[in-house]
């Protein structure tokens, strides 16, 4: 069996790693520069932040892969190559995790890889030019890439409009067996940006066939709990998946970067409370760094 079924299925709460963007940033990474183009630049940059999250406890390991379709690529020089992003990706977070760490020298399991495919960046027909066609193929290269690279699953994630969410499913499904993490992002308390409700994405993706459904990014980690009980409300029983950032940002003018309020401890306490709701897979998104995560680990291993 899979291994990430398999370990869902024995029972286990896993912890998911934290923030690839805004860790990147405060480690050099350039303003208008795609991460996506680290895996071939300084992949070594990539390795030592997701080793890092290895070492703060993550039984998962996000691919840099966010914004790896070919569509969402177009501004990138390394357009013509998203395939071989996708691959070289999920290669290198399987490196990091394959690391010898203090986690394998105590003899803990093997960590896992997620093949992170975000939005495109466009809207659909007839709100935007982008086409279910153009959607759907664009996500079957990414799958099929990420899933050549040796991923254990795929996670559709950062969604706000129901038909992207689709098209990624579907592209997704279309090219590989692997198991499907569906997750939202709602900005507007328990809203998308296109007004998407937590139960209508509970239930369309549960009896699409997804493993897990959940939320990441967001607003705050209140408004995170009300979205998994929406979903747990709506799906009683069904595995559930929560990535929230760290707070909401607020600018500091001096470094032009976002600041996150949200402490590790902070993130413990709610870890627990996601848990007690039907969360089966807890991580960090934005401003999340390896310490929260830490905090988030030992938090849901405590349950």
């Amino acid at each position: 069996m899979n291994k990430f079924l398999e370990r869902l299925n024995a029972g286990e709460t896993l912890v998911a790693d934290g923030a690839t963007g805004t860790n990147l940033q405060k480690m050099g990474l350039k303003p208008g520069k795609a991460p996506e183009d680290l895996v071939i630049d300084q992949p070594d940059l990539l390795l030592k932040l997701e080793s890092s999250f290895v070492e703060a406890g993550s039984d998962i390991i996000l691919t840099c892969t966010f914004g790896g379709t070919r569509l969402r690529m177009k501004d990138s020089k390394y357009q013509s190559r998203a395939p071989e992003i996708n691959t070289r990706a999920a290669e290198l977070a399987r490196k990091a995790a394959s690391a010898r760490t203090l986690r394998h020298a105590q003899g803990g399991a093997d960590v896992l890889i997620a093949g992170s495919m975000g939005p495109t960046g466009s809207i659909m027909k007839p709100y935007g030019p982008m086409t279910p066609d153009q959607a759907f193929e664009t996500y079957a290269e990414q799958a099929k890439a990420l899933a050549d690279g040796g991923v254990d699953f795929l996670l559709i994630e950062t969604m706000f409009a129901l038909d992207e969410a689709d098209a990624a499913f579907n592209g997704a499904r279309s090219v590989t067996d692997l198991p499907i993490v569906v997750s939202f992002s709602y900005d507007r308390g328990v809203r998308t940006m296109m007004g998407v409700k937590p139960k209508d994405v509970a239930k369309k993706y549960k009896d699409m066939g997804a493993t897990l459904i959940g939320a990441n990014c967001g607003t705050t980690l209140e408004n995170m709990e009300a979205v998994l009980k929406e979903y747990g409300e709506t799906i009683p029983g069904f595995g559930l998946w929560a990535k929230p950032n760290a707070g909401v940002p607020h600018m500091d003018v001096k470094t032009e970067q976002g600041v996150y309020d949200m402490t590790p401890e902070d993130m413990s306490a709610y870890t627990k409370k996601y848990v007690a709701i039907g969360a089966r897979v807890v991580g960090g998104c934005c401003g999340s760094t390896p310490s929260h995560v830490a905090a988030i680990a030992k938090a849901a291993k405590s349950n």
